[in-house]
């Protein structure tokens, strides 16, 4: 086989049906999980909520949200690894799409709450599921470029939510939501289930889907964490220095008003195109570990320079936002160092659990910053949780093992 040859049968692999529809399911998916922190202050201004009442209610509807990834993570991964990757991609698709169709309607706080709750329920068998679907399709020499080009192009889901916020109301964009959610259901009835999964299915006496082995086995439980640990950092941009970015702004004297939409919407266009880059540089480094690190110092350095580099104008604001975007571009990687780590029959209950356990942490970590926000202000409170968050992160991907080269065809004992 000549090496056009083989490069032409790579990009059938990275442009297969897998893939493509992947990535247009991260994409609605992303458009919906952000759609919260983008319309958060003109849907709770219509709802009649004060500045001090927003800042209240938002935060606590973004942790209702946030819970709802967490169990909806552990039940998705379950049924994951027992009913097959599809069936979880087409159960989280109605779920996610009915309840940003009914935000649509919502006219009073508590039923908002309990709607980004099944939302979020919703939302956390997408990425998951996909990502170990697309790792079980492909060569592993592939699987880097397969899953950054899943969330690659399913991170710009952001930039389309923003668009649609700034030209139609708060209401339709969340009814557009739940349109697209419907379309890529009818999309997704061509894509066939891994072939992994299906060989493992048919031995009766593998034990799949079993969450709690993750803790009855003290190596199993050690990778687990880490695998969590890894992607701290990318939340704690997202969920602290992206979506309070107009309160930091009024910490750092920037005159004009930050908008937090805004923000999120430059954050995720970096973490799209590092997400992208991070899989080349994982092909090229042929490690997982290297390529993590070099993103999460990248992120470490902006972070600094975000919180205490003396930023006085939104457009530099605005700027680091995209900076610290790119580099928690290794996203995609995280979650496919977490599908990598265990065997097929844990393999996306890992992949679906891992990432919703990190968006999880957001609650632990917006409640941090509010309770030290009063005695340390702004900037420092979202300083100290930053050095937990990268401490975490440094010493888990440091610590975990390099997974590149593994064979995903492998069983949990």
């Amino acid at each position: 086989m000549t090496i056009s040859e083989t490069e032409k049968k790579d990009w059938q692999y990275l442009l297969s049906a897998p893939v493509i529809v992947a990535a247009l399911g991260y994409f609605v998916d992303i458009y919906d999980l952000l759609l919260f922190g983008i319309v958060r202050i003109p849907s709770l201004t219509e709802l009649g909520l004060d500045e001090q009442a927003r800042s209240i209610e938002g935060a606590s509807i973004l942790n209702w949200q946030m819970s709802g990834l967490l169990i909806g993570g552990i039940v998705w991964g379950i049924l994951g690894d027992k009913k097959g990757r599809l069936s979880v991609l087409f159960g989280s698709i109605i779920t996610y799409s009915v309840a940003n169709f009914a935000c649509g309607f919502v006219q009073d706080i508590a039923p908002y709450k309990l709607l980004r709750f099944v939302a979020g329920v919703g939302l956390a068998g997408e990425l998951g599921a996909g990502i170990t679907l697309v790792s079980e399709s492909l060569p592993k020499k592939l699987r880097a470029l397969g899953t950054s080009v899943v969330a690659g192009v399913g991170l710009l889901g952001a930039v389309a939510a923003y668009f649609t916020v700034e030209l139609f109301s708060w209401r339709y964009a969340y009814f557009t939501g739940g349109a697209l959610g419907i379309l890529l259901l009818l999309l997704r009835i061509g894509v066939f289930e891994s072939g992994m999964f299906k060989q493992m299915k048919q031995n009766d006496a593998v034990r799949r889907g079993d969450f709690f082995s993750f803790f009855t086995n003290a190596g199993r439980f050690r990778k687990y964490l880490k695998c969590i640990g890894i992607g701290l950092p990318t939340w704690y941009v997202i969920g602290i220095l992206a979506t309070f970015g107009n309160e930091l702004g009024k910490a750092m004297n920037i005159a004009e008003a930050i908008k937090p939409g805004l923000a999120v919407m430059w954050c995720y266009v970096g973490l799209a195109a590092g997400d992208l880059l991070s899989g080349v540089i994982s092909y090229r480094l042929q490690s997982r570990k290297k390529a993590v690190i070099l993103f999460m110092a990248f992120t470490l350095i902006g972070t600094v320079i975000y919180l205490y580099g003396g930023i006085k104008s939104a457009a530099v604001l605005y700027g680091m936002c995209l900076w610290l975007g790119f580099g928690i571009g290794y996203w995609a990687m995280f979650v496919t160092i977490g599908a990598e780590q265990f065997g097929t029959n844990l393999r996306a209950t890992a992949a679906t659990t891992v990432p919703n356990m990190v968006r999880g942490t957001v609650v632990g970590m917006t409640t941090l910053y509010g309770w030290m926000k009063p005695s340390l202000l702004e900037l420092h409170a979202a300083a100290i949780v930053g050095v937990i968050c990268f401490l975490i992160g440094f010493y888990s991907i440091s610590t975990i093992p390099e997974t590149h080269h593994t064979d995903l065809d492998f069983l949990e004992q």
